[in-house]
């Protein structure tokens, strides 16, 4: 099965940006996922093809359009079961849970909004479910709709080489990644830790454990609400 991503925004040219290197670009050229770009401006019926206006109420800058964009949206998700996201920073935050779940579907609709945001009527009129990657203000949806494909993709179905990879990471077991280590053994000084390379699996194991936990409560210490309590 393919994963479909469809991108509504004013600047197809942003994509696939970075996603068409790496392991995101392999995975691309072999149909592992598929992406489409919709010129929101396309929808607009004027011969200026306007797609935003001032906001009601008054106040600074712009707002995209419902009217528009709902033609956007019902062109190329009419029918479609795949979940519609508008990146916004007053969204839910993007966690690793909602990253599984997207990539275990079908696809994904995304909404990229730009100037002051997007007319509240078609967020509710076209069930728009709002995400957010970070608390800081972007210029436009398109960098944070990258973010979000590039954190789905990666764990599609034999996107990495090694399926191990994407489990053994920050917040996938709630907790924030253990420090890393390669060779050579000692660098300016500085050796890797002694049981890393004890072959001592099960000490090894401990060790990244108390390193994660360590980490998430100097870093993350919200995240250890939802951690078992160690026995």
């Amino acid at each position: 099965m393919t994963f479909r991503a469809t991108i509504l925004t004013l600047y197809p040219e942003m994509f696939p940006g970075h996603l068409g290197f790496s392991l995101a670009g392999k995975a691309l050229e072999r149909s592992q996922w598929s992406i489409e770009t919709v010129q929101i401006r396309d929808f607009a019926e004027d011969r200026h093809r306007t797609v935003d206006d001032t906001p009601a109420g008054g106040g600074a800058g712009m707002v995209l359009k419902p009217d528009i964009l709902a033609k956007a949206i019902d062109h190329v998700s009419g029918g479609d079961n795949r979940p519609r996201l508008l990146m916004s920073p007053r969204g839910k935050p993007l966690t690793q849970q909602r990253v599984r779940e997207l990539a275990s579907g079908d696809g994904v609709v995304i909404v990229c909004g730009r100037f002051e945001g997007v007319d509240q009527r078609v967020i509710d009129a076209r069930n728009l479910e709002e995400v957010s990657i970070g608390d800081y203000i972007l210029s436009g949806g398109e960098p944070a709709a990258l973010t979000l494909l590039d954190a789905v993709i990666r764990i599609l179905p034999g996107v990495m080489g090694n399926a191990l990879s994407g489990t053994h990471e920050s917040f996938e077991d709630g907790l924030l990644e253990h420090p890393q280590y390669t060779r050579p053994q000692v660098f300016e000084g500085r050796e890797i830790p002694p049981v890393l390379i004890s072959g001592n699996h099960a000490a090894i194991e401990k060790w990244r454990l108390e390193e994660a936990r360590k980490l998430t409560a100097e870093r993350r210490p919200d995240l250890l609400f939802d951690q078992p309590v160690a026995k």
